[in-house]
């Protein structure tokens, strides 16, 4: 099962550490979807390309697109600037869903009152970011991660740092949020 936890304020060092608060405080998936409108999905690990839960879905949501994604130093051109981009505070226009296939590492997103939840991402792990919410990622210390994005229609790759308050799928997200 996935982990998720709520990271230390302040933190310094090496982003692909844990970053526990002391005592670690651990965050379940109700209270990850109350606090985020992350969404959370367990595949099967060995096959998860045929599996029902991903074929579900993707029909549900129209995903029509898709492609791999392998975050590594040896596989991924200009690693060292593509890594700290995606550790910068951003969000998007449409809803970040990945599907760990190798490897490990961290999606961090804000919550409702602003706190960094950091959650632990290996394969089978299918996670769905809502449009609108900040958020990063990082890999862990393994240094690899192997990925399948999905979209709906034509990818659409652009971050948008913070602040983008004022973004209209920023809003939306912030009415949904404040209404569950």
């Amino acid at each position: 099962m996935v982990q998720a936890w709520f990271m230390m304020e302040g933190w310094s060092g090496d982003q692909r550490e844990e970053h526990h608060k002391q005592p670690p405080e651990y965050v379940d998936l109700d209270t990850l979807y109350k606090l985020s409108l992350v969404e959370y999905f367990k595949v099967n690990e060995l096959d998860p390309l045929n599996d029902k839960i991903l074929t579900s879905i993707k029909n549900e949501r129209g995903y029509t697109y898709e492609d791999e994604i392998t975050v590594c130093k040896e596989r991924l051109l200009n690693y060292e600037s593509k890594l700290k981009s995606f550790f910068e505070e951003h969000l998007h226009t449409d809803e970040e869903i990945r599907l760990v296939l190798e490897g490990s590492g961290y999606f961090d997103v804000r919550d409702i009152n602003d706190k960094w939840i950091r959650i632990k991402v290996v394969p089978g792990d299918l996670l769905i970011i809502p449009k609108g919410i900040y958020h990063r990622f990082t890999l862990d210390t393994n240094n690899f991660i192997r990925a399948k994005r999905f979209f709906v229609g034509e990818p659409i790759w652009t971050p948008y740092n913070r602040p983008a308050d004022n973004m209209d799928c920023r809003k939306e997200y912030l009415s949904l949020i404040t209404s569950c």
